[in-house]
């Protein structure tokens, strides 16, 4: 987290003790800390602060758009439509609306340069399609779908528009009404924010709550709110955005110099059309990538290799197994290098330094 926000989280947690739900002045104090965060990302999406709504995170986003709206709706339609490189809090969850609720469910997969397009949805469409949920940037590899025009593409259509905006929230502008989105979902650690903190944006349609209990939140999502939480992620989001421009383009560089110190190795990329800088998917041939996570591991080096870790089972990674297929030895080959604009140049260098030492 930034220092800023760890600074502020303390200061509320020492100085705000009241309920926001009670009346009294401690009450009504942390109520306006909560109307001023959310106030703040309102502001940052360019839409209305009713239209925000705070969750524990993105995964709970997901699952409420999803959830949410298809129950509120099931007499519009029985149709979503996603993509096989979703995150799995949308993967599984419309899994799930197809177990448990009957709903039928199309997963697209990418074309064989590796690209998801407008196209793809538009041959997919049906007129009992309910929802269309994609995220804005794939988070394994970086790649950037094209949100604006299937927003452009719902416009006549009566599905509702779910982008998960998770990977580039504080990296690039994201205007829910801009690209023609009705539910967009974010996780405050994700622009040095919090964990475990996020937020839903709504336009103004129905949808039932996951929660049930009290009034908070205008119903749509019960409990005490986490207000230090709330107060850190705000300002991680108006820092970021406050300097969104510089820090992309320390990141770009950041990722250029990566790939200048890597000439010479054997190694291909994971990148399929115009990505986000932040995150870099490499591959070496025949070098295991478990293999390879854990010498750098041990080297204080931290990096991903897309897999999910269930159970005591490496599952491979799905977004590439929807590229490659799913008996591709590339599967085990690849890593996640994630850059943000508090790394530097010298983190590149030395990261690469103990690269070379684990592949040779």
């Amino acid at each position: 987290m930034l220092p800023e926000v760890v600074e502020v989280m303390s200061e509320t947690l020492l100085s705000t003790f009241g309920n926001p739900s009670s009346i009294h002045s401690f009450g009504r104090h942390a109520a306006q800390l909560i109307r001023n965060s959310r106030a703040s990302i309102a502001d940052a999406l360019a839409v209305s602060e009713r239209q925000i709504t705070f969750t524990s995170g993105a995964s709970e986003a997901n699952n409420t758009a999803l959830i949410g709206y298809a129950l509120a709706h099931r007499s519009l339609g029985n149709h979503i439509i996603t993509t096989a490189i979703e995150h799995p809090s949308v993967i599984n969850t419309v899994k799930y609306l197809h177990e448990r609720f009957g709903f039928d469910v199309t997963i697209i997969t990418p074309n064989e340069d590796g690209l998801i397009t407008a196209n793809l949805v538009e041959r997919e469409l049906r007129s009992d399609t309910l929802i269309v949920s994609m995220m804005y940037s794939n988070n394994e590899t970086g790649q950037l779908l094209p949100v604006k025009e299937v927003g452009a593409l719902l416009a006549n259509h009566s599905a509702v528009f779910h982008v998960d905006a998770t990977q580039v929230m504080g990296k690039i502008p994201v205007l829910p009404q801009e690209i023609g989105a009705d539910f967009v979902s974010a996780s405050g650690h994700k622009f040095h924010g919090p964990k475990g903190v996020g937020f839903l944006y709504h336009s103004d349609v129905l949808f039932d709550p996951l929660i049930h209990g009290g009034e908070q939140e205008e119903k749509r999502r019960a409990g005490t709110e986490n207000i230090h939480s709330l107060v850190g992620m705000a300002l991680a989001l108006k820092i970021s955005i406050d300097k969104m421009e510089t820090n992309f383009q320390h990141v770009a560089t950041l990722k250029a110099h990566l790939f200048d110190q890597i000439q010479g190795l054997d190694y291909y990329k994971n990148e399929f059309g115009p990505s986000m800088p932040h995150v870099v998917n490499i591959a070496f041939p025949n070098v295991n990538h478990d293999l390879l996570l854990t010498k750098l591991d041990l080297a204080g080096i931290a990096i991903s290799t897309g897999s999910a870790c269930t159970a005591g089972t490496i599952e491979p990674s799905h977004v590439l197994a929807s590229f490659y297929g799913e008996d591709s030895a590339k599967l085990k080959e690849n890593i996640r290098v994630s850059f943000s604009e508090l790394n530097s140049i010298e983190d590149v260098d030395q990261f690469v330094l103990q690269l070379k030492k684990a592949l040779h």
